[in-house]
């Protein structure tokens, strides 16, 4: 399957193709803030790390009983990332790009939260989803190891929740997201200091009920006879290699990236630290006061997967999510042509797996999506001034109109809307995602009404009036395929005031 010949959806390069580019790059975890500025480099393409900054504020520390963000948090984030801001200004980052994940997801007043900070410091914050924060850790970690075109399965451990990915530097196999993090378990499931035996055994079996499910589905996607390698990322991997490091060799590793420890040692130190105190965690060389907060119940998921993967071994890599937002600006600004290039048609991609998924009539759809593009670009500043992102959303939405009759015709604009929502689209933000999945559900019956849900889920006027408007291109396109057979083969369009 190709995208419509007649109206390709393409990338745009970089118009200044041979400049050097300084961006910063900031992801919202559950347990800290973490930014990374970079120069880019076109012509290899790579990217230089010129400073990295962290700023632990707990996002994932929120009220018990509502499951909001607290103020207190979000003073001390907004405070963070107006730090971050500042430190990027002074080193001429042209760009601040943010991310934000399952704190903000789950929160909910996270979404108000999200446009405060618009408001208050002009930075946009994309909240994207489990899948597509591991697709981006994914490319974060292969910017930094080489793969050899072997197996590899990463974790990463964050605040709250645990990335499995498997892939071997082409296409990720498997990508996979489980509520199970550090600060989110210490929360739940620890009362006492040192931990009790009844409260550990409890969180150990938890833990490993939650991640054999994702564990066996990896497993899956491995080909007879593979011998996979274990990468680590994230701030609780490294800084257990820090410490069974220190303890095994007395010095820190430098640089910790490709720094190996078995499960054995692993295991060594868990049953150390449940026997520990915060103050006596705390005294452990390389251990931050909040890093001992939850460190144990960090330690003891990479314990179970480990175990359950039933790999001796893993090796840490220093860059993750943050890293993986810089190569994603890379791709979809055409700065990476070869290496990694199939990743810069993720979104197409994604979505036809989705309409695959869904049985959607393939040709139907992308006759409809070849006439919506042909009226987006013959109607483009003269009906509206939308760009190539909006584009490529509506190619998307055009895909997967139909997509609800998998479960009923009767209604089923409003079931493609549940199945987009929650189809897991890859390469596009909740947002993104949001829009999608309105477009999609206008395609027929009534228009877009303040009253209906969906529609205010569209918490930007500007977003809003994009649906209204690209809607009824969808809506016109679809009537020129009604029948479904191709009794229109070609469009034509033109605009008389």
């Amino acid at each position: 399957m190709t995208l419509s010949k007649s109206v390709p959806i393409v990338r745009i390069p970089d118009p200044e193709v041979g400049k050097q580019h300084i961006l910063a790059a900031i992801d919202m975890g559950t347990n800290s803030l973490h930014m990374v500025v970079v120069k880019i480099d076109p012509t290899l393409p790579a990217f230089t790390i010129m400073t990295r900054e962290k700023e632990t504020v707990r996002l994932g520390d929120r009220d018990i009983k509502t499951g909001h963000l607290k103020p207190e948090v979000m003073a001390r984030t907004l405070s963070a990332l107006r730090r971050f801001q500042q430190r990027a200004k002074s080193l001429n980052a042209e760009q601040v790009v943010a991310v934000a994940t399952s704190a903000m997801r789950e929160a909910p007043n996270g979404r108000d939260f999200l446009k405060e900070i618009e408001t208050e410091l002009g930075l946009q914050v994309s909240l994207i989803s489990g899948q597509e924060e591991a697709r981006r850790i994914y490319l974060g970690v292969l910017s930094g190891m080489d793969f050899n075109e072997e197996p590899h399965i990463i974790i990463d451990i964050g605040g709250g929740s645990t990335e499995l990915i498997l892939g071997d530097g082409h296409e990720p196999r498997f990508l996979s997201s489980t509520k199970i993090g550090a600060v989110r378990l210490t929360s739940e499931f620890i009362t006492t200091d040192p931990i009790s035996n009844s409260e550990f055994d409890f969180l150990q079996a938890y833990i490993r009920g939650m991640l054999e499910r994702p564990v066996e589905e990896l497993q899956a996607r491995l080909y007879l006879d593979e011998q996979p390698r274990v990468v680590g990322t994230s701030g609780t991997i490294e800084t257990l290699a820090v410490a069974i490091a220190r303890e095994k060799q007395g010095l820190e590793p430098s640089p910790l990236t490709g720094y190996q420890f078995k499960l054995k040692d692993l295991s060594d130190f868990v049953q150390r630290l449940r026997k520990l105190s915060y103050n006596q965690r705390l005294a452990i060389p390389g251990m931050s006061d909040k890093r001992a907060e939850i460190i144990l119940p960090g330690a003891l998921i990479l314990l179970e997967a480990m175990t359950l993967l039933k790999m001796d071994s893993l090796t840490v890599c220093e860059r993750s999510l943050r890293e993986g937002v810089i190569v994603d600006w890379m791709l979809t600004h055409g700065l990476i042509e070869d290496r990694l290039r199939y990743q810069s048609s993720i979104r197409q991609r994604s979505t036809l797996k989705i309409a695959q998924k869904y049985h959607v009539n393939l040709d139907s759809a992308e006759r409809i999506a070849g006439f919506v593009l042909t009226l987006f670009d013959r109607t483009q500043g003269l009906l509206h001034d939308w760009g190539l992102n909006e584009r490529e959303l509506l190619w998307s939405a055009a895909i997967l109109h139909n997509c609800g009759i998998h479960i009923s015709h009767s209604a089923h604009h409003k079931h493609s809307y549940y199945l987009i929502r929650n189809g897991e689209l890859l390469g596009y933000t909740d947002t993104e995602v949001e829009i999608i999945a309105n477009l999609a559900r206008y395609h027929r019956q009534s228009a877009p009404k303040k009253k209906h849900d969906n529609y205010r889920n569209l918490t930007s006027k500007q977003h809003r009036k994009m649906v209204s408007q690209l809607s009824a291109l969808l809506r016109l396109a679809v009537a020129l395929d009604r029948r479904q057979v191709g009794a229109i083969a070609q469009l034509g369009c033109r605009y008389f005031p």
